[in-house]
Parts: structure tokens; C-alpha cells; sequence
């Protein structure tokens, strides 16, 4: 089969040789973003320092990108589902690529804030396709340990991304000081644009979709007035025209779902799948990882904060201080995923859930009892603790949510997956401003800050552990063990849109 042709249905027979360079390329786009995603945390100071970045534009250099993450990934999904998802994958990665160039080149802090939102909208158009083509492309069969790479490369971002930012920071290639932790991307993200061009296989959704331009804009306006005034409310003291957009975001997403109704009657091209919500894994799923993702958006941007800012310490010394933290993830999400999830189901996730609870407490603990003088190899328990529990959940998570979907939604089901986990983290970023900037006096002194940022540390740390206690309550509505999988050359064809993914 040749890079050109269109696969409709379940995969045939592909030659493993390029069948796994495909997953190569595609895992090597999602490496990308989650690195970007971590490296710009520990080069927030510098950007700070540097380009002379206010506290709300700091935020708005995260929150901004998993904005236009979280509108745009459901969209990207369906498109993908339309147009094919090779093709959306490449524009995809084209414009990261062209946005990582803006944002390392960026003059001033608006205009970087303005290329990471691009970034962000371009990365909603990458991400959706690369579960969809893993789903497309390899048999039930192959999944489970094709997941558990992606378990693997999670935790290898999330190594990479803290101590690459700290090391091209501290090097100040060239004089540029932050800027190489967006320029890395041009060279990985130009051979993964050649690359795909080749070696992913194109596929579609069996029948012909439309997209639906008002279910865009009901998704874009909901997601928008939630997460603009809870990002921005503190700086403006929390006007009254912002609980109004919040709660009206509420109308606008009930407005979705009414017309998504009407839509899957009228041709049967919704934006948003509805019947996958009455999938009961993938329900919980969703509601795991918007959670989850509350707690994570929280926890790395206020990590940073305290360790650079309240503490006083270099960016590679943060970076690497939590290098024990990532190899711990990586570590534990490939062991559940091959090992411990076939044959302990769900308890591996919710053991995740109290094992991360249980670090993010012994953090608080330690930070409250050494206070400034707080040393890296202190923190590595609490920090490998956290790593093994958010480990235990990543990897086996994405196989859960998947599990019952059926194949022609496999771009709608990743879309919303990504979106919901997106729209969690930006919630987290926005909540940073009460959680742990509201913790603190608005004008402190110089002895008054390292005080002040352990205080706000401690805060957010107590909000993050009760979200995972949350995480784990949400988690018993899960299947108890994966489901039975009957491979796709086994059904028949009148079924054959039924196959569930294992």
C-alpha cells in the first residue's frame, strides 16, 4: 500500500516495517508537544526576566497555548476524520513548526503570548490524529503495546522537557537566551513534516462527514467564556461581567448539546459524538481526565514558581531536581500498561490516584518542615512517589477512554480526549491565580517572597491532593477489566464499524 492511498476501513495487512515507522513519526509530534509544553514552564523566569513578561502575561504564555489547545482539538478530530488524518497531521505539524519560529523570534511579550495561542491552535490540529492513526493503522491486538509506548514517551517528555529548557536557558545559545527552547522545535518538526509525507498511511472515516461550523462555534464560545475570565480575574479583581461569562458558558454548552442532537438526526455529522458519552468508559474516562488535568495544569506552574522564584534557584537546578519525578513516570507507565493493568484492571488506576495523593502530601510535609532551605534531594521522595502514582494513571487512562469506541469515531473520541484533559489543564492554569497567587499579599517585600511562595506552594499542593481524591472516587465507575476484543478480519462486514478497541 502506498502513502496515497485512503484506508476507509480496518487495517489490512501493513508491512511492520512501516507500520511502526509511521508510530515513529506520529509519537515523535506528540514528544514534540508535551516537551513544549514543559520546557516553557522552566523558562518562565527567564522569559520573565528577560522580555519583561508581567505575572498575567506569564499565564497567559501557558494558559493561552491549552486554550487554543482545548477549542480547537475537537475540531481537529473531526477534520481529521473528514479530510484525512495524514493530511490534518501534516498541516498540523507545518504550522507548530512555523509558530515555534514566531514564538522563538518574538519581539515582545504580546506577541509571543499571540504566537503561543497559534501554537496552541496548530498543535489541536496535530494531537487528535496521532491516537487516530495509531487506532487506524495497527490491529487490536498491537494496541495495548502501542499505548504503552505512548505511556513511555509521556514520561520521556516530561524528563526532557524541564532539563532541555534548563540547559538551553543556562547555555544562552547565541545570546538568546529562552528563544532555543522554541527554535529546538524547527528541525524536529521539518523532518516529521518529510517524514509523514512518506511513511503514514492515510485514513478516513468510513462514510462521508460534513463538518458542523456551528457546533465550532458553540465549543470555541463556551470554552472561551469559562476559561478567559477565570485566567484573567484576579488581575482585574474578579469583575462581576466574569461570573456572568462563566456562567453563561454553562447555557452555551447546553445549547451544544441541543443542537448536537438535532444534527446527528439531520445527517448524522455532529462535531461532538453524543452516543460515545453513553459508553460508560469513556464517560468516566473524560471525567478522570478533566480532572486530572485541573490537578497537573495546577501543580507544573506553581512547582516552578516556588522553586525558581520562591526559592531562589537556577533554572538547571529545577530542572533537574525533578528528574526523578519524570524517570518515575516513564518508569511506571510502561509497567502498567504491560504488566499490571491486564491483570489488576482498574485497581491499577486508582492505586495511581492514592499513590500520586500520597506524594503530593509528603511534598507539603517536607516543604513545611525545611521552609527555604528545602534541598533537591529532599524533594526527590515526594517527587518519585508522584511520578510512580501519575504513572500508573497516564499509559492505562487513554486505553480505558478507547477501549469501546467504535472506529469511525476514533477522531471525534481523540479530539474530545485531548480537549477535556486541555480544558482541564487551562482551568488549573487559571486556577493558579486563586489557589496560589491568592494566597499571597499583592505588594511584598523582598524577605517577604521566598515566605510568601512556600505559603502558596503548600495551598495549591493541598488543592491538588483533594482533586486527587476525586480522581480516585471517579475512577470506580470504570470498567472493572478491558474488555474482550474480537479483531477486525474476524467480524463481519455488516459490523465491522463496531469492532470495540482493546
Amino acid at each position: 500500500m502506498t502513502s496515497t492511498e485512503t484506508r476507509t476501513e480496518a487495517p489490512a495487512a501493513v508491512p511492520d516495517r512501516r507500520r511502526w515507522f509511521a508510530l515513529a513519526i506520529v509519537m515523535t509530534a506528540a514528544f514534540m508537544d508535551l516537551v513544549d509544553v514543559t520546557i516553557v514552564n522552566i523558562a518562565i523566569p527567564s522569559i520573565q526576566r528577560e522580555a519583561g513578561a508581567s505575572f498575567s502575561q506569564i499565564q497567559w504564555i501557558t494558559a493561552g497555548y491549552a486554550l487554543a489547545f482545548a477549542a480547537g482539538l475537537v475540531t481537529g478530530g473531526r477534520l481529521g476524520d473528514i479530510h484525512g488524518r495524514k493530511r490534518l497531521f501534516l498541516v498540523g505539524i507545518g504550522g507548530f513548526t512555523l509558530a515555534s519560529a514566531l514564538c522563538g523570534f518574538a519581539a515582545n511579550p504580546e506577541m509571543l503570548v499571540a504566537s503561543r495561542i497559534l501554537q496552541g491552535a496548530m498543535a489541536a490540529m496535530m494531537v487528535p490524529q496521532v491516537l487516530s492513526i495509531v487506532h487506524a493503522t495497527f490491529p487490536a491486538h498491537e494496541r495495548g503495546k502501542v499505548f504503552g509506548l505512548f505511556g513511555a514517551i509521556v514520561g520521556l517528555g516530561a524528563v526532557s522537557g524541564p532539563l532541555l529548557g534548563a540547559l538551553l536557558t543556562e547555555w544562552n545559545l547565541f545570546g538568546l537566551e529562552w528563544r532555543p527552547i522554541f527554535l529546538i522545535n524547527l528541525p524536529v518538526g521539518i523532518a516529521g513534516l518529510i517524514l509523514g509525507r512518506r511513511y503514514i498511511t492515510e485514513s478516513k472515516a468510513p462514510r462521508a462527514l460534513k463538518l458542523d461550523m456551528v457546533g465550532v462555534a458553540l465549543v470555541t464560545l463556551g470554552l472561551l467564556m469559562l476559561l478567559y475570565p477565570l485566567t484573567r480575574g484576579r488581575e482585574l479583581g474578579w469583575p462581576l461581567w466574569g461570573y456572568l461569562s462563566m456562567a453563561g458558558a454553562l447555557g452555551v454548552f447546553g445549547a451544544l448539546v441541543a443542537y448536537e442532537k438535532r444534527k446527528t438526526r439531520i445527517d448524522g455529522s455532529p462535531l461532538v459524538e453524543l452516543s460515545l458519552f453513553r459508553v460508560k468508559s469513556f464517560a468516566a474516562g473524560i471525567a478522570v481526565q478533566t480532572v486530572f488535568g485541573v490537578g497537573l495544569g495546577v501543580f507544573f506552574l506553581v512547582w516552578t514558581l516556588y522553586m525558581q522564584i520562591g526559592l531562589g534557584w537556577s533554572a538547571l537546578r529545577a530542572g533537574l531536581t525533578g528528574v526523578p519525578f519524570s524517570i518515575a513516570v516513564s518508569v511506571a507507565a510502561g509497567m502498567s500498561v504491560q504488566k499490571l493493568t491486564p491483570r489488576f484492571g482498574r485497581k491499577v488506576l486508582q492505586a495511581g490516584a492514592l499513590v500520586m495523593g500520597l506524594g503530593v502530601l509528603l511534598y507539603i510535609w517536607e516543604s513545611g518542615r525545611y521552609g527555604l532551605t528545602i534541598a533537591p534531594w529532599q524533594m526527590a521522595l515526594p517527587l518519585v512517589v508522584m511520578g510512580v502514582g501519575m504513572g500508573l494513571i497516564v499509559a492505562p487512562l487513554t486505553d480505558a477512554v478507547l477501549s469501546e469506541v467504535p472506529r469511525e469515531h476514533a477522531g471525534s473520541a481523540s479530539g474530545l480526549i485531548n480537549t477535556v484533559q486541555q480544558m482541564g489543564n487551562a482551568l488549573g492554569l487559571g486556577l493558579v491565580s486563586v489557589v496560589f497567587f491568592g494566597a499571597m499579599g499583592d505588594r511584598l517585600a523582598p524577605s517577604e517572597v521566598g515566605p510568601a511562595f512556600v505559603d502558596g506552594f503548600q495551598n495549591a499542593l493541598g488543592w491538588v491532593a483533594a482533586l486527587m481524591g476525586v480522581i480516585f472516587l471517579v475512577m470506580f465507575a470504570l470498567p472493572g477489566r478491558a474488555a474482550a476484543v474480537t479483531e477486525p478480519d474476524e467480524v463481519a462486514e455488516g459490523d465491522r464499524d463496531k469492532v470495540l478497541v482493546g
